[in-house]
């Protein structure tokens, strides 16, 4: 057991709301101790002139006059510093952000505590239909994608669909076996570029999650296109509003996830098993009707050949019926979504999954070749066997509606699984950071909506069509496979523990029928769209290489380390390496447009720090800078007064210009730029008034050891 379980004794799960805050490495943890222990501020017990509790014991703090901010409640927990905000401290203060809270908790429900992570987690009758949708739901246009490529031979070819799908059966049992050995080895998840990052390298990682990408970004846009092609099969008055139906049912999945795994996957549950069921039915009655016959086959109609019978031809019918595959990997990227013990339990999850597929996939196959049955562009082959199956009764229409429901919502695996691989790769710096954030619901919330934008954008570019998307649906999901079954191959042979010959024996088998299916989709249907894939794996791979060069740049610019000395930093030195009060040397320099109560309370700001202090002020002409000399002299002339005169009347740039030359001069100085600024009540009057201090904030927003802050004075109407 210790062998099955080899990297599963660690409990717990990396994916939790925590993620965004990753803790100091030991070095950097060191760093911060000898940096601490040079700063020179001593801390002394009562030295703030306000409580930090904010009055725990009843005391609550007060709206401003502008209504800004609501009144909250704040309680303790078991830590003397520590404080948390209940519930009204998340509304905004003002209406239109109070409504649209008040519509979105409508739509996705009230915001869950991250405590409440753990009780998210599927069991495993709920996690079957919520990461078997995908899997289970292929096999209502797999078997049709592969027989309307042999079609093209004529009807004589229909007969190769039978070996056809017993290869694709003992592929999906072999891909199936490779994968239930991947669970436990790797039981904190990310499945295919976790497995093969770890043991191919990062190249091979990332290329395995660009396939994963695409495969999910197509899943939603194949399987919508299939349930929507469904409904318009029985009602046919449907099929012009084939692509405003398909984004609706995106926008309803979106939605439904953003409520949480759990509640989505209560969502989820019965139109799975009632497709399973009614599947089940069909294959019962139908086969008991071959049954009655000698299952002698019915002749299909003639079918005139469009293209010779090749080994080309084959190929392809072969690489499109594979995309009955597709979801297979599902549950090794999603193992955290578990309840404990995780890996175990998406072991037996997945088990079931292949059973089921296997069983619904052949099962259909033959039963289609049976009843002669031959692909039509008005009307799916589920569609024909359910109509030969059930000629009277209700049984066609359950079919038919059960069918269009499992497809419609088998997108729901890609949204459950593509927010999660973002996840990981965002936490190793492949990705942006902000899909580490978890939302109100304890979903990857950024995740979801990436993934919904780009389907809608490939289903509304391809009009929703079924077939000119299956092209590009096996090649990015199968060099998933085929890097995951590989790396867990060198896995084994590193660890070498009890039966790992056997392990390896499994998962090379899987890789080698994972390779030749790549190899087959890439070149057969390379012609057909396929080559967008091919293109567009390296590309993401390059882009992700690209963000993790800029995250690395980060942090070795963030990263802590002590400073060489305990003195200020000498003339050449950078403002920005400071790190100890005893080193920042400050500059303040308060712009000043006109003397108003606005720039009166920035001058007595900036004076009231104790530092060096320059005001400044743009005259447009000479006459002008006169008179604004002549008013500082009234007011006292307390702080030194610089006048630039600007002839051609802007006030940004030069402003900008000089504050760069103050800053070249002494590059060790932090230049604290003080800016007055009017705060207006009324949105509506902005209009009135120039913003000088955004587009000051904006300019000098590049240049190193500038800080910008303002000082409000609040108008009331």
């Amino acid at each position: 057991m210790e062998a099955e379980r080899d990297g599963a004794e660690e409990p717990g799960t990396v994916v939790t709301p925590s993620a965004e805050f990753p803790p100091l490495g030991t070095e950097e943890r060191a760093a911060l101790g000898r940096i601490g222990t040079r700063w020179h501020v001593p801390r002394e017990a009562g030295d703030l002139p306000v409580d930090p509790t904010l009055g725990r014991r009843g005391r609550r703090p007060r709206p401003t006059r502008f209504g800004r901010l609501a009144p909250i409640d704040l309680f303790t927990v078991a830590q003397p510093d520590e404080v948390v905000a209940t519930g009204p401290a998340y509304l905004p203060g003002n209406r239109a952000g109070r409504a649209a809270t008040r519509l979105r908790r409508t739509l996705i429900g009230p915001p869950l505590a991250s405590s409440s992570v753990l009780y998210e987690r599927m069991r495993k009758l709920v996690a079957l239909p919520v990461l078997s949708s995908d899997l289970l739901s292929s096999v209502a246009y797999g078997p049709e994608a592969m027989l309307a490529v042999l079609v093209l031979a004529g009807g004589a070819a229909l007969g190769l669909a039978l070996p056809l799908a017993a290869l694709l059966a003992v592929l999906m049992v072999a891909v199936g076996l490779s994968y239930r050995q991947t669970i436990p080895a790797y039981p904190h998840g990310a499945g295919s570029y976790i497995v093969a990052g770890d043991n191919l390298g990062r190249t091979a990682g990332l290329a395995a999650a660009a396939g994963l990408m695409l495969d999910y970004v197509l899943t939603v846009s194949v399987s919508v296109a299939a349930g929507v092609h469904a409904v318009t099969s029985a009602l046919p008055a449907f099929t012009r509003w084939t692509v405003p139906l398909g984004v609706l049912v995106i926008a309803v999945l979106l939605a439904g996830n953003l409520r949480g795994v759990r509640t989505a996957g209560n969502i989820f549950v019965l139109p799975t098993y009632a497709f399973v069921v009614v599947v089940l039915a069909v294959l019962a009655v139908g086969y008991a009707k071959a049954a009655a016959r000698g299952f002698a086959p019915v002749p299909p109609p003639a079918v005139p050949a469009a293209e010779g019978l090749g080994l080309l031809l084959v190929l392809r019918a072969f690489s499109s019926g594979a995309v009955s595959m597709t979801g297979i990997e599902a549950v090794s990227n999603a193992v955290p979504a578990f309840r404990p013990t995780e890996w175990r339990n998406a072991r037996t999850t997945l088990g079931w999954m292949v059973a089921m597929l296997v069983t619904l996939f052949a099962g259909l196959v033959g039963l289609i070749h049976l009843d002669g049955l031959v692909p039509r562009g008005d009307e799916t082959l589920l569609s024909q066997l359910g109509r030969v199956t059930f000629p009277t009764g209700p049984g066609y229409a359950i079919l038919q509606a059960t069918t269009a429901l499992i497809l419609l919502l088998a997108a729901n695996t890609a949204f459950n699984d593509f927010p999660r691989l973002l996840f990981f790769m965002a936490r190793d710096g492949h990705a942006p950071r902000r899909f580490l954030h978890m939302g109100d619901r304890l979903a990857f919330s950024n995740g979801l909506v990436a993934l919904a934008l780009a389907a809608v954008a490939v289903f509304v570019a391809f009009g929703g069509h079924t077939q000119t998307l299956i092209p590009l649906y096996a090649v990015g999901v199968f060099l998933a496979f085929t890097l995951s079954q590989a790396g867990m191959v060198v896995h084994w042979r590193r660890r070498r523990g009890r039966g790992w010959r056997r392990r390896l024996a499994v998962n090379a088998v899987g890789a080698t029928l994972s390779g030749l299916v790549l190899v087959t989709a890439a070149v057969a249907k390379f012609a057909e769209g396929a080559w967008v894939v091919v293109v567009a794996v390296p590309l993401l791979v390059l882009l992700f290489r690209r963000i993790h060069r800029h995250y690395a740049t980060l942090h070795r610019a963030l990263a802590l380390h002590p400073p060489p000395s305990a003195g200020p930093p000498g003339p050449a030195g950078s403002a920005e390496g400071e790190e100890l009060p005893q080193q920042v040397r400050h500059l303040v320099i308060v712009p000043v447009a006109r003397l108003n109560r606005a720039s009166l309370r920035a001058l007595a700001y900036a004076a009231s720090l104790g530092r060096p202090t320059l005001a400044v002020h743009i005259a447009p002409e000479e006459p002008e800078a006169d008179r604004f000399r002549d008013q500082w002299r009234a007011w006292g002339d307390h702080l030194r007064l610089e006048t630039i005169v600007s002839p051609y009347r802007s006030v940004i740039g030069p402003l900008a210009h000089y504050l760069e030359a103050l800053h070249a001069a002494r590059p060790e100085l932090t230049l604290t730029v003080i800016v007055p600024e009017v705060v207006l009540r009324r949105r509506r009057h902005r209009l009135l008034h120039s913003r000088a201090e955004q587009r000051l904030r904006a300019a000098l927003r590049a240049l190193p050891g500038v800080v910008v802050t303002s000082v409000p004075v609040h108008v009331s109407q």
